[in-house]
């Protein structure tokens, strides 16, 4: 197993640990939880580095990384919704979103092709990081000029979601159409 994959396990590991860091009995927990959150960000971004620049791009990471990205910000996002921290509209769109793009992902893996990631979804990626970052560290700097950065930055990335999976779908139209 090459090293983007293993960072690709890593941030799958570092999921329950994020998850008990949010709930443990102390009061920096929120800051304790953010830190674990953006190091298992961090694979994310490093595995990808990773396997463009030594080529080790595999059919493994283009199907798992995205799943170890759902998982992280899933958990994430619901635990926020459940604290009352984040609008459960928000989580729903996000989440709904992810399941039709895992079934999709599993139609056209059904037949053998692999869709990787695409540039607006790793862009709703990156903007749920920073809105959850952000969420739990309760807004610091905006949080002076009572404006909820937090949150506009979740909702920008809500709309990525929409945005993304209408364009997922649209372009792998073809391939969901195509009998094996």
């Amino acid at each position: 197993m090459n090293t983007p994959n293993k960072l690709t396990i890593l941030r799958m590991v570092l999921t329950p640990v994020f998850v008990a860091c949010f709930y443990i009995p102390v009061d920096y927990r929120l800051y304790i939880a953010a830190v674990v959150f953006l190091i298992a960000y961090a694979t994310d971004i490093l595995d990808g580095q990773i396997a463009r620049k030594r080529n080790l791009v595999t059919d493994f990471g283009k199907l798992m990384d995205p799943i170890a990205d759902k998982i992280l910000s899933g958990a994430a996002m619901i635990m926020l919704t459940g604290a009352g921290m984040l609008s459960p509209i928000a989580t729903l769109i996000t989440v709904a979103r992810e399941f039709i793009i895992s079934g999709v992902r599993a139609v056209v893996a059904g037949k053998n092709i692999v869709i990787a990631a695409g540039p607006i979804g790793k862009l709703k990626t990156t903007m749920q990081c920073v809105g959850i970052a952000l969420i739990l560290l309760g807004n610091p700097v905006f949080r002076m000029w009572n404006i909820p950065f937090d949150q506009i930055v979740i909702w920008i990335s809500v709309a990525l979601a929409v945005w993304s999976c209408v364009d997922y779908i649209v372009k792998n139209n073809r391939a969901l159409k195509e009998n094996k």
